[in-house]
């Protein structure tokens, strides 16, 4: 539905108020949110992971200029943003984000955008069961971008084959990992479950830390060290304190420009490697990781299904695939480790199965002729005593 910018008046009083904050990009808006407000972006196929974000900043509902979800494919946005219980009006078009001002209390009625009791913009609403319908339509469009995704990833095989296939090009780590597990950490997909789920794991086990990006500070905030660091050079970087703790720090480029955040590493005392694709910082991760010969990845917040694969519609999908298969033996998603793994044997464990056993030999002794004896004596010692 095209907006309107036609104000006309409106009594009704129903819907979400809240102040309008504007912004093309959910991930740039984030900083501005406050909890209460109403994003107002140009996001078409909003992924799963800036929908999250709006989530978490408190945003009371989302004003978008363009198809929220178009049908292309199913993308996991829209479902994140209606079952946080957030209003969604979508296709109010360029002109209706244009009509509303950033900072100005705006009521969403429906799809329609009031300022002051006028409709400055109208858009189609979404609910969470028009959300599901509208996912599976676009479902049907999975084969078609899984054809595209097919021939990207063969493009790129040809021109990262070396990389991808043979390892050539990949740095070595300095941090010991040959026979030790490995954990690969990005902040993306349900990271957070995921880090709650390898609790166990990570101390009993002493893995390898891989932290990609800002996950690194996260893992740092959690306590937990980071031996590995891997970082996008397009990206802003971690912390300084959480850089120099790493006993690795590796740079993704594509096609050089690396320079200016090299030399800003080694202003802050660390020397980075580098390690040039076109694959995501993540899948760059991975193959750092696969390259050491740990005896397992635990993969925590990476996408692992292909509706994750295609949600953002990102440029590195096919890396991602191409990465998933040289390391498929070695990868476990950190889902599955609690059904894998629940710990090491206690001592207390020892005691509970040697008292289980002690009560046990009792009640086996207490039905024979000596155990009733036994009994007796000790019942006429204990009234003794109380006597």
């Amino acid at each position: 539905m095209t907006s309107s910018v036609q104000p006309r008046p409106v009594d009704s009083r129903a819907g979400t108020v809240g102040t309008a904050r504007v912004g093309r990009r959910a991930r740039d808006l984030v900083p501005r949110l406050r909890p209460g407000d109403v994003a107002v972006v140009d996001h078409l196929d909003m992924d799963r992971v800036s929908a999250r974000a709006l989530v978490d900043a408190g945003a009371a509902a989302v004003v978008d200029a363009a198809a929220i979800i178009s049908g292309r494919y199913p993308n996991l946005g829209p479902r994140a943003l209606a079952a946080a219980g957030l209003h969604i009006v979508d296709q109010v078009g360029p002109s209706g984000m244009a009509a509303i001002r950033d900072g100005v209390q705006v009521r969403l009625d429906g799809g329609r955008v009031l300022v002051d009791g006028s409709e400055v913009a109208a858009g189609r609403p979404l609910d969470l069961p028009a959300i599901e319908e509208a996912m599976e339509l676009a479902r049907g469009g999975l084969a078609r971008q899984l054809a595209a995704l097919t021939h990207s990833s063969t493009e790129l095989l040809r021109h990262e084959e070396d990389l991808l296939l043979h390892g050539l090009g990949v740095p070595r780590l300095t941090t010991r990992v040959r026979g030790r597990p490995m954990l690969v950490v990005a902040r993306d997909y349900e990271h957070d479950a995921g880090l709650r789920g390898v609790r166990a794991f990570v101390r009993e086990q002493h893995p390898v830390v891989v932290a990609v990006g800002a996950a690194a500070d996260t893992l740092r905030a959690e306590r937990v060290g980071c031996d590995v660091v891997v970082v996008d050079a397009a990206d802003d970087l971690p912390s300084a304190a959480t850089l120099r703790a790493a006993g690795d720090v590796v740079v993704r480029t594509s096609g050089g420009g690396a320079a200016a955040v090299v030399e800003q590493l080694e202003r802050l005392g660390v020397r980075p490697s580098l390690i040039e694709t076109s694959a995501a910082t993540e899948d760059a991760a991975l193959v750092v990781a696969d390259a050491a010969d740990p005896t397992v990845i635990v993969g925590v917040g990476l996408r692992s299904t292909l509706e994750e694969l295609l949600d953002g519609a990102r440029p590195g999908v096919a890396g991602t695939v191409l990465t998933r298969l040289k390391v498929g033996p070695r990868l476990v998603d950190a889902a599955a480790v609690p059904q894998l793994y629940s710990g090491r044997v206690r001592p207390w464990h020892l005691l509970l199965v040697m008292l289980a056993g002690l009560v046990a030999l009792a009640a086996a002794v207490s039905v024979t002729p000596v155990g009733r004896a036994w009994a007796d004596s000790l019942s006429d010692t204990i009234q003794g005593l109380f006597s």
